[in-house]
């Protein structure tokens, strides 16, 4: 062991700060409002069309242009974050992410209203990592860190729900505007508690130059795939523009990971991503919120086209879901948490969600609520929020101090991806399932009310097909928790450290639990 390391691991671990609650607060009131806003504008978004007079072919970049930026600028934000210290980011993150919001609400036409989302998509993008990284560097002990992560895994799991409650509200009872606007006292407040109360530790910052290949390579390599399946839901996967952003984008990511490599200070280190255990967390999660994410979009639809709900009602139905969610992750997953592997919580948690996505493949025009959504949505709801628990704090565990923005980052990143992927690929195998099955079945249809039964009918074969492809994502994400995740329980405050004297130095830096 070298003399480093047995200095590190003699020195006495570092006292918590005592204002980390307080401080869990406004993370996770920030943390809010990122995952709100990512569905809160769709249910706002046949309205705002409307008054700004944004075409049908254009309607899509109110959405696309805030993914492309957020998604594209991620690891960018990290390093930012890990660069200016994750308070500073924190707070400018959230004053943007004001001021494009107020942009948004008062948007004109529709060139401001793709500016503004964009714009959002830039703070969020810093805000976002910066969030998780403060939690990584400011909660030390495993109970506390379960209890954290707990809280801040269910906020990230349900907040794209709550979101469409509230969404539901403002659209219905006051207007579209307000559904950016809303942001605004949330980042007010959140940044005004975050500045008085937030004391980062010392130390964790990456004063190293900026990787500038590494900027532009990331960037643009995921911009172009984020557009690749943005464009691929609307225009096809054998159109030409499509095929061109998956090559440029595989190309653009190849080079981006042989620059990494080989740079002295790297955008990405790659001992983020080649650990066993934040590797398999990246990779399952990102599975699961493509799963997710097409379900959100399917449920929404059913519920308001075919059972005819209200944007309230319809944000109403989605509470046990939220309900779940918030039980899985601050009752099973904080208090299994120090006991079992996270491995044993995440794998299992993926199961119970995938029998929920289950249950949904009897989805029929006729079918009750309370008899299949509400069971299903629960079970969805408990297994993602158990799973999404241990995978947020496993992400960041063992990182140094000066990584930890990047690795917050790399879990945005892989939620982001995923939620691109989820909607582009689902929604594909849902409209082909359609159109096939109106094919075979309209012929039959002599009058009007018998065209629309069998209309209906298609677009629920369409969702049902596709659920059964978002139940083998699942399987998947089960399985690449459980196989590739060996982290053992948390059963101490510091780091135990295994390898050799170098790799115990680095994870000591920081008292985290043990692997």
């Amino acid at each position: 062991m070298s003399e480093t390391a047995s200095k590190a691991l003699r020195a006495p671990a570092a006292s918590p700060d005592p204002g980390r609650w307080k401080a869990l607060v406004f993370i996770a009131l920030a943390q809010l409002m990122v995952v709100l806003d990512a569905t809160i504008v769709n249910i706002a978004l046949p309205s705002a069309q409307q008054d700004l007079g944004i075409s049908d072919g254009n309607r899509q970049w109110v959405v696309t242009a805030y993914a492309l930026a957020f998604g594209g600028l991620l690891l960018f934000g990290g390093r930012i974050a890990d660069l200016w210290g994750r308070k500073r980011a924190f707070v400018v993150g959230l004053g943007g992410f004001a001021v494009a919001s107020a942009l948004g609400g008062a948007a004109t036409n529709e060139a401001m209203m793709f500016g503004a989302r964009a714009l959002q998509g830039v703070f969020g993008a810093l805000l976002a990592p910066a969030a998780l990284s403060l939690l990584a560097v400011m909660f030390t002990d495993a109970k506390e860190r379960a209890k954290a992560f707990g809280i801040y895994g269910a906020i990230a799991g349900g907040g794209g729900a709550v979101g469409l409650i509230l969404g539901g509200f403002l659209t219905e009872y006051l207007d579209w505007r307000w559904t950016f606007f809303v942001n605004i006292p949330f980042a007010v407040v959140a940044a005004a508690g975050a500045y008085f109360v937030i004391r980062e530790p010392e130390g964790g910052r990456n004063r190293s130059p900026l990787d500038i290949p590494g900027v532009v390579l990331s960037t643009l390599g995921l911009v172009a795939l984020v557009y690749g399946f943005t464009r691929a839901e609307s225009d096809g996967w054998s159109d030409s523009v499509t095929v061109g952003m998956f090559v440029a984008s595989a190309v653009l990511l190849a080079t981006f990971v042989v620059v990494e490599s080989k740079v002295k200070a790297p955008l990405l280190p790659l001992r983020v991503i080649t650990e066993r255990n934040r590797g398999g967390v990246y990779l399952s999660l990102g599975l699961a919120i493509i799963a997710m994410f097409g379900l959100f979009l399917f449920l929404t639809y059913y519920l308001q086209i075919v059972k005819g709900y209200s944007p309230v009602k319809t944000g109403f139905a989605f509470l046990p879901m939220i309900v779940g969610m918030i039980t899985g992750s601050t009752q099973i997953g904080t208090r299994l948490m120090t006991r079992v592997a996270p491995r044993l919580l995440m794998g299992p948690g993926f199961l119970v969600a995938a029998l929920g996505m289950l249950l949904l493949t009897r989805l029929e025009i006729g079918s009750s609520y309370a008899a299949l959504l509400l069971p299903a949505m629960l079970l969805l709801g408990l297994g993602m929020g158990t799973a999404f628990m241990p995978a947020m704090s496993l992400s960041t565990q063992g990182v140094e101090p000066r990584d930890a923005g990047v690795a917050s980052a790399m879990v945005n990143t892989s939620q982001q991806v995923g939620g691109a992927i989820g909607t582009a690929l689902l929604n594909t195998i849902a409209a082909s399932a359609t159109t096939s099955y109106i094919a075979d079945h309209i012929a039959g249809a002599t009058s009007r009310s018998q065209q629309q039964l069998v209309q209906l009918e298609a677009m629920v074969e369409g969702y049902t097909s596709a659920i059964w492809f978002a139940v083998g994502i699942l399987v998947v994400a089960a399985a690449i928790a459980l196989t590739f995740i060996n982290a053992g329980r948390p059963d101490s405050a510091t780091v135990t450290g295994s390898g050799s004297g170098e790799d115990v130095a680095d994870e000591v830096q920081i008292p985290v639990v043990a692997h």
